[in-house]
């Protein structure tokens, strides 16, 4: 039977954050799918987390090692925010599970039941990365029960806030200092994924995930964040720039100009990116 590993990052929130209503209705959103799954692919749900928030940790999980660097190691800031490090999550993900799967959500992303028998048919239709979109349910479902939960199908999301991506592809990855819950994480991310991929597809039209609050956009961290994760996407695009390759990039489907207009107008494909691809391609057809 194949094997899926699942990693989230619990954390403290304000009772007055919609995290601290989130994140419950996430782990239990992720037991039960797993359990839906539980007789086609084996499901191993992991926490990644500060030392000070193990308590959070659901017992049907498994905590790995704690977490012991976050961005405040990397750089100075006016507001101080403990926000942990992609990169530092990964490897525990690799490190503590055998899965040939690996899979990171954020964790105010819930599941629907069907999630991971999803995710098994997409890894047999031979795809070895995939980002899964999610929906977008109104705030009032915060207090709901599950079942009612996902009885909605709700709105889509364009940004990128689930990836699924084959083992092997790990010692690869490119994410060097980028912390979470600030933008700039789903672009790194997502783009070493298209780079190094050889059958990528965006899943973005299913409902498989949601997330509670309808917002596009949803601001967490002081303005200094967003530059900092912006300044290190900058040496990441650099260090996969010669391995990217439009052609992989999602949305291949639809003609150029329609193409280029999707890309302009995603949250988490960079248009600028998107044109010296385009630049670099002429000029190596013309020099061939």
């Amino acid at each position: 039977m194949p094997r899926l590993a699942h990693i989230v990052n619990p954390f403290s929130a304000p009772v007055n954050s919609d995290l601290y209503f989130a994140q419950p209705i996430t782990f239990d959103s992720m037991r039960k799918a797993r359990d839906v799954a539980a007789s086609t692919i084996d499901v191993e749900l992991l926490a990644a987390c500060f030392p000070e928030d193990l308590i959070l940790v659901p017992k049907t999980f498994k905590a790995v090692k704690p977490l012991e660097r976050s961005v405040l190691d990397f750089s100075s800031f006016k507001k101080p925010y403990k926000l942990p490090l992609i990169g530092d999550i990964l490897s525990r993900l690799y490190h503590e599970s055998s899965a040939e799967y690996l899979i990171y959500t954020n964790a105010d992303i819930g599941l629907y039941p069907e999630f991971y028998l999803r995710v098994h048919a997409l890894i047999r239709d031979g795809h070895d990365a995939f980002i899964i979109n999610r929906r977008r349910l109104p705030s009032r479902f915060m207090n709901a029960e599950y079942p009612e939960i996902v009885k909605q199908k709700g709105r889509p999301h364009p940004g990128f806030d689930c990836f699924v991506f084959h083992r092997s592809m790990y010692p690869k990855l490119k994410l060097d200092g980028i912390c979470i819950g600030v933008p700039f994480i789903e672009i790194a991310f997502s783009q070493n994924l298209f780079a190094l991929s050889s059958k990528f597809k965006l899943v973005y039209d299913e409902v498989l995930t949601f997330h509670i609050g309808e917002e596009i956009f949803k601001r967490r961290a002081p303005r200094e964040y967003f530059f900092y994760n912006r300044k290190k996407f900058h040496k990441i695009e650099s260090a996969l720039f010669e391995t990217m390759r439009l052609k992989k990039f999602p949305f291949q489907e639809n003609p150029f100009v329609t193409r280029i207009m999707k890309y302009a107008l995603h949250p988490c494909i960079p248009i600028r990116l998107v044109i010296k691809l385009l630049w670099r391609d002429l000029i190596k057809a013309k020099n061939n």
